[in-house]
């Protein structure tokens, strides 16, 4: 039928986020994107656009996924509980499945000389989770070591450092260490 997709486009959303996690965006090309989503370099065209409108629909999905999972975790009333399950999350998303990493991180490296419209879209999910993050620390009161703005973004940077400690050592078990010893120091216990 002329005008049906003949093609799952989450699926190829998904093979596009795997592949901009692996490559980064400025290394992938739209031939790239059609061998590892198996479809045709013209269908993706007709379908999406160009690379970048590719990119655009693959990362406000990853976004999306991203974010919620974060406010379920940061949703916890223990503030400590639920700190420690978001950045659980953000190493599972490093380290699930066959490209490792984190897609935001790849993604910045590359700055503003990659695509500033890239660079834009990371600064929106960045950002986004820095609310999430301030609202849960607000929401912690007196129990935070910060201020909820200052806690906020501690923990954007220390998750940008887990990915790149994700990257030399490639252990996740590292990573959880530092993420209890990070936890403890932004929520210390009180004496009693």
């Amino acid at each position: 039928m002329a005008g049906r997709r003949q093609f799952d486009e989450e699926a190829v959303l998904g093979a596009a986020e795997g592949l901009f996690r692996a490559q980064g965006y400025g290394a992938t090309s739209m031939l790239d994107l059609a061998r590892a989503s198996g479809v045709q370099r013209g269908s993706l065209y007709h379908a999406f656009g160009d690379k970048e409108q590719v990119f655009l629909r693959t990362f406000a999905r990853y976004r999306a996924r991203f974010l919620e999972a974060a406010a379920a975790a940061l949703a916890d009333p223990d503030p400590r509980a639920g700190l420690a399950a978001f950045l659980d999350i953000a190493i599972a998303n490093m380290t699930a499945g066959p490209v490792r990493g984190c897609l935001s991180t790849r993604l910045a490296s590359e700055g503003r000389q990659g695509n500033a419209r890239v660079c834009d879209e990371v600064r929106v999910l960045l950002d986004g989770l820095e609310q999430l993050l301030e609202e849960a620390a607000a929401r912690a009161g007196a129990a935070c070591a910060l201020p909820p703005a200052e806690a906020a973004r501690l923990v954007v940077t220390f998750t940008r450092g887990l990915a790149v400690m994700e990257r030399v050592h490639g252990d996740a078990e590292r990573l959880r260490e530092s993420v209890a010893s990070f936890v403890a120091l932004l929520f210390p216990r009180r004496p009693s």
